[in-house]
């Protein structure tokens, strides 16, 4: 719950910075679209560490940087250009949602324990 919540102030705070320098119609859907899947992403990996056995967290946090660098790839390689998407705008934002929210899973992890 609290990561929910968490992850979801850190997108929209980084989307509204990001407005600042990616201000076209189409660099807002960018930026939706990726935030939209960032917090998807984002959600599954912290349920996947989560749900790890205290002894085997790291294993789980791995698992789940391993799935969002694969969600990165697809979403580069065949989502952007699928969707017509500014590619500059859709990767910048993406990985500045992830790793925003990366950067408080381990700290939710422990609280959450």
């Amino acid at each position: 719950m609290y990561f929910a919540a968490v992850t979801g102030a850190l997108i929209v705070i980084g989307y509204l910075v990001l407005q600042l320098g990616f201000d076209s119609a189409a660099d807002s859907r960018a930026l939706r679209t990726s935030a939209t899947i960032a917090i998807a992403v984002q959600l599954v990996s912290f349920t996947v560490a989560r749900r790890m056995p205290v002894r085997n967290m790291m294993l789980g946090w791995g698992i789940g940087t391993l799935l969002r660098v694969v969600v990165l790839a697809v979403y580069a390689f065949l989502v952007v250009p699928a969707l017509a998407l500014p590619p500059s705008a859709a990767l910048v934002s993406l990985v500045t949602f992830m790793f925003a929210s990366m950067l408080v899973e381990p700290l939710l992890l422990a609280y959450d324990r």
